[in-house]
Order: C-alpha cells, then structure tokens, then sequence
C-alpha cells in the first residue's frame, strides 16, 4: 500500500529546520550570521564581551550554518513536494495543484 507524508500529515517525518515562511527565515538568518560576524569582528573594540554575541547567532541558526541552510531548502520545498513510498522504494514527486 502506498503512503505519502505530506507537511502537518500525521506520518510526516520533518526534520524541523524549516519556519513558517521564506522571510521569516531569511529574518533569522540575517540575524544569525550578523550576530555571529559581529562577535569576532568586535572583540577589538569590546574586548571578550563581544563574544556574547555568538550564542544569539548560533540560536537563531538553530544550531549551525547547515541546519539553517538545510531550514532555507525546507521552507521553500513546503507543500511543493510530496514523498510517496512503494514496494520499498520512496520517490519525491510534485504536489499536484
């Protein structure tokens, strides 16, 4: 018997990455890498206390730079993509509209 995982389905499997919409998550990422850019290039100026800034990057990152990437690729594929299973053997196929 087939089976599909479609995003919010009780069988999908979503790694959780992913934000509600595009902009929210291009949001977050400015404010990821910002905050971490700014932590080092700042530690002339401020000293260490600088570094406190990283760990709000690395929050809004969820983690690292990939996770958010994978988030991006996440966000944009949402509802444009359906995983079907059969035989043993899943496919991603278009959602048809």
């Amino acid at each position: 018997m087939p089976t599909t995982d479609t995003p919010g389905s009780p069988g999908s499997r979503g790694s959780g990455f992913a934000s509600a919409s595009v902009p929210r998550h291009l949001a977050r990422g400015a404010l990821g890498f910002g905050s971490l850019i700014a932590a080092f290039a700042l530690v002339p100026v401020l000293g260490p206390a600088a570094l406190l800034l990283a760990p709000v990057g690395v929050v809004a990152l969820r983690g690292c730079p990939m996770c958010w990437a994978i988030g991006l690729a996440e966000t944009v594929s949402r509802g444009r993509l359906r995983r079907e299973c059969t035989e043993g053997r899943c496919e991603l196929k278009p959602v048809a509209r």
